[in-house]
Parts: C-alpha cells; sequence; structure tokens
C-alpha cells in the first residue's frame, strides 16, 4: 500500500482554499501536513478581508509557507463574503483541470454544495474544520479532519520539542531535523506504518523546498536516516526487480 501512496504523493497536486474567517491561522503547518498526504499542495490561498484586524493572526505564517492572500471586503457589516469568492475561485480551479484534488478549510455549511459538486466530477475534495461544522458539510467530502485532533498533535510536538531544548547543551546550536522529519514521515506513511523513503523525501520538500541533508552532515536522506537508528527503524522491499527503502518511526 505505501508503495502506491508514494505514486500518489508524486502526481496528484491539490488546491488547498482556506476561509480566513473560519480557520486557525496557528494550525496551518498541521493543516498542511494532513493535505500533503494525499498530495502535492499547489494550489495555495487563504481568503478574508485583509484590511480587519481579525485576519493579523494569518499575515506571517502565510508567506512562510507560501499562500496568496485573496482579498474579499465585507459589502455587508456581520455577513461573511469570504465564501462567495472562495467558491468562485474553486469552481475556475476546477474547470482549469489544473489540480487532481482540493483541500477545504473551514467549518461553514456554506461549502457543503462545493464540496458535492466537485466530488460530482470525481475530484478528491477533504474539508478540515472544527468538530461544530454541520455533519452535511462533513459527509460531503471524501475526507474530513477535525482540527480538534490536530490541536493534541501540535501540543505533543510542542512538548517534545520543549524537552529537547531543555536537554541541549549550552552554546550547542539546534540543528534538530527530527521535527520535520516526523511531519514528512506522518505525511508518506501507510496504513502498515512504513513510510517509502522516497515519499518522505517529496514530503519533506513540500514543508520546506530549502530542506537539505547536508545541512545536518549528511550527502543523502537514506545516510541521515541510518544515522537516526534510535528514532527510526529501516526496511527494504523487492519490487519488480528494485529495492525500495522502507522507513518507521519508533515509539
Amino acid at each position: 500500500m505505501a508503495d502506491e501512496q508514494l505514486k500518489s504523493l508524486s502526481r496528484n497536486k491539490i488546491a488547498m482554499l482556506i476561509d480566513g474567517d473560519n480557520a486557525q491561522a496557528g494550525l496551518l503547518p498541521q493543516m498542511l501536513v494532513e493535505a500533503g498526504r494525499h498530495g502535492q499542495v499547489t494550489v495555495r490561498r487563504i481568503y478574508g478581508d485583509w484590511t480587519t484586524n481579525s485576519m493579523n493572526s494569518w499575515k506571517e505564517t502565510l508567506n512562510f509557507h507560501a499562500f496568496q492572500p485573496i482579498q474579499q471586503f465585507r459589502y455587508t457589516i456581520g455577513k461573511n463574503a469570504t465564501d462567495s469568492a472562495m467558491i468562485i475561485d474553486a469552481m475556475d480551479i476546477l474547470h482549469s483541470n489544473v489540480v487532481d484534488g482540493f483541500c477545504l478549510v473551514s467549518s461553514d455549511s456554506d461549502y457543503t454544495r462545493l464540496a458535492t459538486r466537485i466530488r460530482e466530477t470525481g475530484i478528491f475534495v477533504m474539508g478540515i474544520g472544527e468538530k461544530k461544522t454541520p455533519k452535511a458539510f462533513v459527509n460531503a467530502c471524501d475526507v474530513f479532519v477535525y482540527t480538534e485532533n490536530l490541536v493534541v498533535e501540535k501540543k505533543a510536538l510542542q512538548k517534545q520539542s520543549q524537552a529537547k531544548v531543555g536537554k541541549k547543551k549550552e552554546g550547542k546550536e539546534d540543528s534538530d531535523p527530527m521535527p520535520i522529519l516526523t511531519q514528512a514521515f506522518e505525511m508518506a506513511v501507510g496504513q502498515d506504518g512504513w513510510a517509502p523513503l522516497a515519499g518522505m523525501g517529496n514530503a519533506l520538500y513540500q514543508l520546506d523546498p530549502g530542506f537539505d541533508p547536508r545541512t545536518y552532515g549528511h550527502k543523502q536522506l537514506s545516510k541521515m536516516i541510518i544515522n537516526l537508528k534510535d528514532k527510526f527503524e529501516m526496511r527494504t522491499q523487492n519490487l519488480d526487480g528494485t529495492n525500495i527503502l522502507y522507513v518507521k518511526l519508533k515509539e
């Protein structure tokens, strides 16, 4: 199954459209990981009225993750105009045939028909939103991820990071690759708990196009993983005469 997921990672292109009025900026890295499980996030847009203070939390993180801010003024006080702009853009992207799937980030029921329409064309659609999201929108998606689960994952990662900082020796530069390696593993892992190393490589470049094993003193990703034998297991599987490396994160 993992080799099929590897092919999916390299082939599928995902459009990630975020309703900035109905999503949490602090969870953007985790949301990218979830979307990255299903393909390469090539179209990245966040919608909202960027003249309001409520969108300030997105400004730093959107630049870091290369998202395009889409301005949508509120024509009526108290009415969210973001949904119409996002829906129109989604249909334009759908008919341009530049992606193989969509990730819609919102807890708003207004996107139910959009998700249904996308799925009717045979295109994959996933949603990300809070548990308060109406069931109709959840069921209109092929996959739906609740942000409450992402909050738990984020807290766990922060706890691990704080523990590592506490153990860090004074004067030693912090060059721990485990946070990004763990995220990449979660994007590429199959149902059997193993991830193809090449799939991890694809995921790493989605998370950080500037990632380079040489930054951490290794010429290749495989040598880097081997050096982290206390963190990862490795095995080789022969498929049609080709040896494929697989990685598993130790508990």
